[in-house]
């Protein structure tokens, strides 16, 4: 007689479930197709389409706001995530009333507002760039007089790849800088003199198992990221220091699910240094080299993280570089797909527009 089949703990999401994800980017779109890999359904809640509606199982066309829309999505999946932190902390509470939200809404709240974030980071004892609130143009005046110039004046909220920003160089007027971002609420950060910028993308579980995977470089143009590549040229101790870090801030947030840490690279006293420049409370496009370049892809282990499933191997294949194709430049998939060894990955947007993230390609020497 055949041993009976172990059924899963009660809060663990068993293949067959619903997760519900909001948001329908391009980042939604790879989390579902490794959702459905594992045996999942996925239900997109967008106001707008987007590129993630081709691949989920159903989907929802409401604005954020519509706690009604927001109760019936909730009630017709089984857990919640979120591809982008731009979403309301406001929905996020409204979710976790009806079902369980990875990550939490505390998580969301605190990184996406750049000044809970930095103050949860210098609470932590991470190492940042000296920091000051900023909510009007005098306030801006007083900051910079503390943190001098040149420095960089950001929104506290919705700021992504150089967007909400301006640089305060020595003969900036600095009503116009504050015009410049909207007149919004802000913080004024010190202008680091970096050698080159990392990241790390890393897992928590359920039940606090953590998982990180290499650390990795990467190379931006126009403030939009180019290239990320592993592995790192870092000190080895230096690699284990960020990915220590990254550990003590998942931890602290008692956090679920894939985050990505940006960190910057000092050189002091000869030696390299980090600091921390930004969290992304998920898959992160610097861990897009993971899709064919690590055991398991940030997107499998993001699923797994959320459904209490053990996380996967975080193991490095061999050497990995991902390009991100933007623009015009995705209507060169005939010559990459000429290319050896190329793994191109489209995400079916129809508007080429300029710096817009239209796919991305990893190419992988595997180890011997």
């Amino acid at each position: 007689m055949a041993a009976p089949t172990a059924k899963p703990a009660p809060d663990i999401l068993a293949p067959g479930a619903t997760i519900g994800i909001l948001g329908g980017g391009q980042l939604g779109r790879m989390l579902a197709l490794d959702a459905a890999r594992l045996g999942f359904k996925v239900h997109i809640y967008c106001p707008d389409t987007g590129p993630a509606f081709d691949v989920a199982a159903a989907h929802t066309i409401a604005p954020y706001e519509d706690e009604a829309a927001l109760a019936a999505f909730a009630g017709k999946v089984d857990l919640v995530t979120y591809e982008f932190e731009n979403v309301p902390a406001r929905t996020a509470e409204v979710i976790a009333r009806h079902r369980p939200l990875f990550p939490d809404a505390r998580a969301l709240a605190t990184t996406q507002d750049r000044l809970a974030e930095k103050t949860f980071l210098a609470a932590l004892g991470i190492p940042i760039a000296g920091f000051a609130e900023v909510g009007s143009a005098a306030g801006l005046e007083t900051a910079v007089a503390r943190l001098g110039r040149p420095s960089v004046l950001k929104t506290r909220r919705f700021g992504y790849d150089g967007k909400g920003q301006t640089l305060i160089r020595g003969d900036t007027e600095l009503a116009a800088a504050f015009d410049a971002i909207g007149r919004q609420p802000a913080v004024l950060e010190a202008f680091v003199p970096f050698e080159r910028e990392v990241s790390v993308v890393a897992a928590r579980g359920r039940s606090g198992e953590f998982a990180a995977f290499d650390v990795t470089e990467n190379r931006h143009e126009n403030h939009i990221l180019r290239t990320s590549s592993v592995p790192s040229s870092l000190p080895p101790a230096v690699q284990v220091e960020a990915l220590d870090m990254a550990k003590k801030i998942a931890d602290a947030l008692n956090y679920v699910g894939v985050i990505g840490v940006e960190m910057f690279v000092v050189r002091a006293d000869g030696a390299e240094r980090l600091l921390v420049n930004e969290l992304a409370p998920r898959v992160h496009n610097s861990g897009h080299w993971t899709q064919d370049g690590a055991e398991t892809s940030q997107f499998e282990q993001h699923i797994r993280a959320i459904a209490g499933w053990p996380l996967g191997s975080t193991e490095c294949l061999g050497e990995a570089e991902m390009t991100n194709l933007l623009g015009e430049e995705v209507n060169d998939w005939p010559a990459l797909a000429a290319e050896p060894g190329v793994r191109i990955h489209l995400y079916g947007k129809g508007s080429a527009r300029p710096g817009r993230k239209m796919g991305h390609v990893n190419r992988v020497a595997v180890k011997s």
